[in-house]
């Protein structure tokens, strides 16, 4: 088949959307001959890439509205506008390329969100939309937990939503979908109510055949002292302010929790950590590089991440890989992924119940030790027949195997 993917972010060797990106180029170009629009900041790694490992039936077309080359990533006011402006410019690049090579498909891949719309689905071409993710919510009574910086974070990322949702644009795309896949549950109620007639659930995220050897690597440590590790943004949605209290109030005297990452709670976290007389157990090792981060990985023992909204959860993916077994909260990306068998959900109903319940499970787990082995085994296990960035390629070819060749046409379940 002949697939056109758009994938906004896009680049070799990262996480998080760029990773989604490159990593589902290289998935479909496996069956597919496949050409993929994105932004020209990735085409200097995309092609030194491409040189090392060539992928011939890979195509890359790269361009940016009204030449604005820069690198967005950081500033969201400019980058959602230069998103936007970006979809627009994709038809008006996609529709004469059509012309010439007659697609069998297009696919929307990134950004993964839901509430901004794919122009991409107006060509008279069966559309997938996804997955796509962001219809997750941190539950209001979290609220009180957070600085006046997440409450008012909290608030423009809702009325972002709402605006997106009603942007007609957005409803054509959604409507247009021969598919739309979501992240989560949550995400696919607004994807239904959008008017989207097909929606199936499936993960964004994935590991590549290298990761997963690389944190094969990490036996469980045999260290006396029972480690806890946090890895990722030190941000108010991410909820390691639960963390740090379902640890002191676990009081286990004989163990450590590493927090990796920065951001703008650090400063709250260490205080927190201070004023619950926990500060002498807890690391705070700022940001580090992604190997030095997996090393820090195979010296603990239990993952926790404790995020409240989440659409993918690479952390977890990565704690299970590497044999650890994961504490989270029962919300959002890491509750499909982590299982009874691979790890604790824990109910986030309230602040008090949901640290209640992570206390729980750190002094299960910790007190623990053939569950903690028999978890990651299991974690292991899951990772590699679900989440092996070659075994959702063959998803892929079979999804879109499974689509009608003509649009209009509506698709049985295709998961």
């Amino acid at each position: 088949m002949k697939i056109l993917v758009s994938a906004y972010t896009c680049e070799p060797g990262c996480g998080s959307e760029e990773g989604v990106g490159w990593n589902m180029a290289l998935a479909v170009a496996k069956y597919h001959e496949t050409w993929v629009l994105t932004r020209t900041i990735f085409r200097v790694p995309i092609e030194a890439e491409l040189v090392r490992h060539p992928v011939p039936n890979l195509h890359f077309i790269y361009f940016d509205p009204l030449n604005w080359t820069e690198d967005w990533r950081n500033k969201q006011g400019a980058v959602q506008l230069h998103y936007y402006l970006w979809q627009i410019q994709a038809y008006f690049i996609a529709r004469p390329l059509h012309e010439k090579i007659c697609f069998d498909l297009v696919h929307h891949v990134t950004y993964v969100k839901f509430w901004s719309p794919s122009f991409l689905s107006l060509l008279a071409v069966p559309f997938i939309w996804g997955p796509v993710g962001g219809g997750e919510q941190a539950p209001k009574p979290f609220w009180a937990d957070f600085s006046l910086r997440g409450k008012v974070y909290e608030t423009l990322r809702d009325l972002a939503q709402r605006l997106g949702e009603r942007d007609p644009f957005t409803k054509i795309t959604a409507r247009q979908s021969i598919v739309a896949l979501a992240t989560t549950a949550e995400t696919a109620q607004r994807l239904s109510k959008l008017g989207a007639n097909n929606v199936q659930v499936l993960s964004q995220i994935g590991l590549s055949k290298p990761e997963l050897a690389r944190l094969e690597q990490c036996p469980m440590p045999e260290a006396s002292v029972v480690r806890f590790i946090s890895m990722g943004r030190l941000l108010h949605w991410k909820g390691y302010h639960l963390g740090v209290r379902a640890f002191a109030k676990a009081n286990l005297t004989d163990a450590e929790y590493w927090l990796l990452g920065d951001g703008a709670e650090r400063e709250r976290l260490q205080l927190l950590a201070e004023e619950l007389g926990v500060a002498s157990q807890i690391q705070f090792f700022g940001s580090l590089p992604r190997e030095q981060s997996l090393e820090r990985l195979g010296e603990c023992h239990i993952l926790v991440h404790p995020s409240l909204h989440d659409s993918g959860g690479l952390t977890c993916l990565e704690g299970m890989a590497a044999g650890r077994p994961v504490i989270c909260l029962d919300l959002g990306g890491p509750a499909t992924q982590v299982t009874a068998e691979t790890g604790i959900k824990v109910p986030a109903l309230n602040p008090e119940q949901a640290v209640q319940g992570l206390a729980e499970a750190m002094t299960h787990l910790a007190n623990d030790s053939e569950l903690r082995i028999r978890l990651g085994q299991a974690g292991q296990k899951q990772v590699k027949e679900i989440y092996d960035w070659d075994v959702k390629g063959e998803v892929w070819d079979q999804i879109y195997r499974k689509l009608p060749v003509k649009k209009g046409q509506k698709p049985t379940n295709i998961i």
